[in-house]
């Protein structure tokens, strides 16, 4: 019934994520959401986000921004880490990922999706064919709008849990 929002792997943060692996199983380019996923919402990019993006170029990764916002947000962030990005992404819709793709030179079976959102984010990879991962939100104190979209979150990511304890 959920199946279409259930992420294929949770995590705890972008920073805990094993790049490495996944380079060796062959990823090669990685699309961001930025807010709560990168930095607490509407913030620049820290030295945590900074070192974290230096470390992808180095591995190899190519590297692209997906926001829902205007450009003044998602340019203030980039300008600190240098990436390619796209704004008003229109996230769950797949035109701004498969554009991602297209400006990275990947495709579905080589590009990871990493964001916070089930109903954005996840949604739009799975919708994709993207590999993706959800990542807690860094900050909890966020817009009415969100707030109301992490209760939904909840009652799916149960289901989530409770499917994969039965796969056990």
């Amino acid at each position: 019934m959920f199946d279409c929002f259930f992420p294929d792997e949770i995590m705890d943060s972008s920073y805990d994520v094993d790049y490495e692996k996944l380079f060796a199983d062959g990823f090669r380019g990685i699309i961001y959401d930025i807010d709560n996923t990168l930095v607490p919402h509407g913030f620049p990019a820290d030295e945590r986000a900074i070192k974290l993006f230096e470390r992808l170029k180095s591995i190899g990764f190519k590297i692209m921004l997906l926001s829902n916002n205007k450009e003044g947000r998602v340019k203030m962030f980039n300008d600190a880490v240098n990436v390619q990005y796209i704004y008003k992404a229109n996230k769950p819709a797949k035109s701004g990922y498969l554009k991602a793709m297209e400006k990275m030179g990947t495709n579905i079976s080589t590009t990871v999706f990493i964001g916070d959102q089930l109903f954005t984010d996840v949604w739009g990879a799975k919708r994709c064919g993207i590999k993706n991962i959800l990542v807690k939100p860094i900050d909890k104190h966020e817009e009415i709008q969100i707030v109301l979209k992490r209760r939904l979150e909840a009652i799916v990511l149960f289901f989530y849990y409770r499917k994969r304890k039965g796969k056990k």
